[in-house]
């Protein structure tokens, strides 16, 4: 699977290797970010633990769904 991918990652031009790049950055940085959200002890907002984890939860699946969009458009 990783073979495929590489090769599949070799076939693209520095513009679209860029682009992954980016797209696999913000994905990374949405998904800490609602962790970080979720478990900080002291979490600089006036929030409630109900809003905060909500919140989280939200940034996770968005996340997630970053993921998904960058995985379909890869495959072409």
């Amino acid at each position: 699977m990783l073979d495929k991918f590489y090769k599949n990652f070799q076939k693209k031009s520095l513009k679209e290797r860029f682009l992954l790049f980016i797209g696999v950055l913000f994905f990374m940085l949405y998904f800490i970010l609602g962790l970080f959200i979720i478990f900080m002890k002291n979490f600089p907002l006036d929030m409630s633990m109900n809003y905060r984890i909500a919140f989280g939860l939200l940034l996770v699946v968005y996340a997630f769904f970053r993921f998904v969009r960058l995985m379909n458009d890869n495959k072409e």
